[in-house]
């Protein structure tokens, strides 16, 4: 029986052989502008939220090969983003 992991990458590697076949900046500006509309439209904490579970799937994918400076940084990223989706879900006054 295979692991949970393993059940998870497999499921993912389609989706993950797509990404790889785009050019580098492409995921990059659509994180970017999906972060963008996000802090500028109504709702935009959806947007946000699409961002942090896309964020969490690759640090998931991405955690055994990673050195421990590599994982806070990203662990940081990610902290960031979900302080940002609750600031816009649930804004003050």
């Amino acid at each position: 029986m295979s692991s949970l992991r393993e059940s998870i990458q497999r499921a993912s590697q389609p989706a993950v052989e797509r990404l790889n076949a785009l050019p580098r900046v492409v995921p990059f500006l659509l994180i970017l502008g999906l972060m963008l509309a996000g802090l500028f439209v109504p709702f935009g904490w959806v947007l946000l939220l699409v961002v942090v579970l896309f964020l969490l799937w690759t640090l998931y994918l991405a955690w055994p090969v990673m050195d421990p400076t590599q994982r806070l940084m990203r662990i940081t990223i990610v902290l960031i983003a979900v302080a940002i989706t609750l600031t816009q879900a649930f804004p003050r006054g």
